[in-house]
């Protein structure tokens, strides 16, 4: 009776590995893929106009779940000094072989409740900037009317992000 038990446990034992060791994926090197506007993703430095003065916020550029030739800008809430500031998160379409992007008419600013925003003139160029520590690096440029301010352009310019400590502000 004993060998019958220990017989049983074994074949579990042995039946418990095989099944750990067929779970396992031998499919090779995944790949994860990529998004169609990866190439225009990322954080960038971007020159912020606000009473005459000119800030440098952290901005990113991401695609939407789409997946198509659709993105959002947005300041991760960091434009916000005063409670009038214009804050700034939308969605544009961007031409993936020029990087030329704009938004439609008055698409909605997820940053200002029932406020909308038009982006126009936006750019992405590759390499044509350079970084606050002289790295050459993609460059950003767009302007956007605020709904609130009807007729007032804001010209942004900025410089992808690369990490290095020398380009942080």
């Amino acid at each position: 009776m004993k060998n019958l038990k220990n017989n049983i446990i074994k074949i579990l034992f042995g039946i418990l590995i095989s099944i750990s060791f067929a779970s396992c994926d031998a499919g090779g090197e995944p790949d994860a893929g990529g998004t169609t506007t990866q190439n225009f993703a990322g954080d960038w430095y971007i020159s912020v106009p606000f009473d005459g003065v000119t800030k440098v916020i952290r901005f990113s550029t991401y695609n939407t779940s789409a997946n198509d030739n659709t993105m959002f800008i947005d300041d991760n809430g960091l434009s916000q000094k005063t409670p009038n500031s214009q804050l700034l998160k939308a969605k544009y379409a961007i031409n993936l072989s020029d990087g030329s992007f704009s938004s439609d008419v008055n698409t909605p600013n997820l940053r200002q409740a029932n406020k909308t925003v038009t982006i126009t003139n936006g750019k992405i160029e590759k390499m044509a900037g350079t970084s606050r520590g002289g790295h050459t690096v993609d460059k950003i440029s767009f302007t956007v009317e605020y709904s609130n301010e009807p007729g007032v352009l804001y010209n942004y310019v900025g410089t992808k992000r690369t990490g290095f400590q020398e380009d942080e502000y």
